[in-house]
């Protein structure tokens, strides 16, 4: 009996962070070109578990993974992107010490025990011009060689 009543105290602890933490999270946007922030940029937010857009400054909520959150920004000839790292919070910890292996695995499997910082900065920049290139080819064309009479001719 007391083997039973552990092992459903254990499952019944196991995805500790799902139920404390969720598997959303809110997180806040910045765009900054030379040391202000500016608005108006549209921004994509990815991770393995979904796709998110907004302008910024703006906040989205996006679901939890374990993946690394890709932010890419652009407006104009302007843009950035940056890489939020997801990190394990506090209660994946608990669970891991409680509820040992199982715990771990469920919080790892829906991101519930992992967060991304809430305030993501983006520094933008201006795209590069892009180089000019000819497709003309010049050809070797002789010159002709003008006498001074005739140079003074035309400029007449």
């Amino acid at each position: 009996m007391k083997r039973i009543l552990a092992l459903s105290a254990m499952l019944a602890l196991t995805g500790c962070a799902s139920v404390l933490s969720g598997k959303t999270q809110p997180v806040s946007v910045t765009t900054v070109l030379d040391s202000k922030e500016v608005a108006g940029f549209g921004c994509t937010l990815s991770n393995d578990a979904g796709n998110w857009s907004l302008t910024s400054p703006a906040s989205v909520i996006i679901h939890k993974s374990t993946a690394d959150l890709a932010i890419n920004c652009k407006q104009d000839a302007y843009v950035g992107n940056t890489t939020a790292v997801s990190k394990a919070n506090g209660a994946v910890w608990g669970n891991i010490l409680v509820g040992g292996g199982i715990g771990y695995i469920v919080d790892r499997s829906t991101g519930a025990g992992f967060d991304y910082p809430q305030n993501i900065v983006v520094t933008v920049r201006q795209l590069a011009a892009p180089a000019i290139t000819s497709s003309v080819v010049l050809e070797d064309v002789p010159l002709k060689l003008m006498s001074p009479s005739q140079s003074a001719a035309r400029v007449n």
